[in-house]
Formats: C-alpha cells, sequence, structure tokens
C-alpha cells in the first residue's frame, strides 16, 4: 500500500507516495533491534546465572547498562525521528483484529523498552551500581539484585519485551509467506517515495482531459 502525503516542508503542494521508513528510522530500526537481542541474552544467559561474588560480574554489569542506555537513547531517537518524517501507510493484514493487533504491538515495543531502561536505571541506582561498576568504588556489590523491586519489573518487562518481539516477528513472517506483500522492504534502504507532482499541475491535467472530452 502507498500513502500519499504532503510533505512537511513543501509550501507549493507537492505531494509525495512514501513507500518505506526514513533511512534514519530504518538504521535505529536495525540498530536497535540488534542490541536489544544482545542485552536480552545477556541478561537471561550471562547475568542471571553468575553470582554477585563473581568477579566476573563487576565487568558484565557495565557492557548490560551500557547496553541498556544505548537502547534508551536510540528508542528516544527513534520516537523523534518517526514525529519528524512522513511515514508510509499502515500495513494492512488482511483483517481489523490483526490490524489492531499490529499497532498495540508497535505501541507496546516502545513502552517495554523504555520501562525496561528505566527499571534498569531505577535498580543500578538502588544499589549503587554506577558507584561500584564505574566510579571504582570498593564496596561489594549486594548478596542479590532479586529482593529489589525494580529489579523484579525489570524482569517481567524482560519477559513481556520478549513476547512483543515473538510476536512482531510473526507478523513480519505472515506478511512475507502469507500475504507476500514485500512489507519488509519499507524498513530498508531503499528508494522512499514515487509520484512527485504538484496539485495544481494535476488538477489542470484534468481540467484539459475533461475539456478535450467534452469537445468530443
Amino acid at each position: 500500500m502507498l500513502h500519499k502525503v504532503s510533505h512537511p516542508r513543501s509550501k507549493t503542494g507537492a505531494e509525495t507516495k512514501f513507500l518505506r521508513y526514513h533511512p534514519a528510522l530504518v538504521a535505529l530500526h536495525w540498530i536497535s533491534a540488534m542490541l536489544i537481542l544482545v542485552a536480552l541474552a545477556t541478561g537471561t544467559f550471562w547475568l542471571k546465572t553468575t553470582p554477585n561474588s563473581s568477579p566476573d560480574k563487576i565487568a558484565q554489569l557495565a557492557a548490560h547498562m551500557a547496553l541498556g542506555i544505548a537502547i534508551l537513547v536510540l528508542t528516544v531517537g527513534r520516537v523523534a525521528v518517526r514525529n519528524i518524517t512522513p511515514l508510509p501507510e499502515r500495513a494492512n493484514a488482511g483483517h481489523v483484529l490483526l490490524d489492531r493487533l499490529a499497532v498495540a504491538t508497535h505501541y507496546g515495543l516502545y513502552a517495554a523498552i523504555i520501562l525496561m531502561a528505566v527499571s534498569g536505571i531505577v535498580t543500578a541506582a538502588v544499589a549503587d551500581l554506577p558507584a561500584v561498576v564505574f566510579g571504582g568504588s570498593s564496596a561489594s556489590l549486594p548478596e542479590s539484585f532479586s529482593n529489589l523491586p525494580p529489579r523484579i519489573a525489570h524482569g517481567l518487562l524482560a519477559q513481556a519485551l520478549i513476547a512483543l518481539v515473538l510476536l512482531h516477528t510473526l507478523g513480519a513472517l505472515y506478511h512475507l509467506l502469507f500475504r507476500k506483500d514485500q512489507l519488509w522492504r519499507r524498513m530498508w534502504f531503499e528508494q522512499r517515495s514515487t509520484s512527485h507532482y504538484r496539485i495544481h499541475d494535476r488538477r489542470r491535467q484534468v481540467s484539459r482531459t475533461k475539456a478535450e472530452g467534452d469537445l468530443r
């Protein structure tokens, strides 16, 4: 599907059909996706299995915290770019319920990512991790983070994020394998738009065609 919108900077009434997302949004999407997968994997299979008494835990926490901050910054950037660049028309899944589910999944992903990053920051603040991990403090880590409310929320949000990522992936596969509408190309680096024209030129063309028809 194509979405015909007026370019926000246009002052001449020019219209454009946008086929794909802005390249900056595409780049932010794929970089964020890779970092999110790494963060989920390290949190689930690395941090969770390493006791706080291990000498390796500080380096693991530093990497995980840096990933979380980077993901938060990229997500805020994605929201900003979405709001200042023209977007293609919303995808059509062939059923109104599927369309609503897709919208809910996208908003849910943004919310889960931001809330997860915030809960991680609060956990770090409560446990005084910045001083220990980055500040060179000689203080030892708490025996466990599992009893901290923000850490509990962080874990629940991680599970919700994993479910949303799987749902998003299933939706992409549905469009690829069943609808075969090449929806994935909207989130790639190709020509963004087509059919540039001016409104008054098109109206003139329609008027001319109508006049020629009347003469006949």
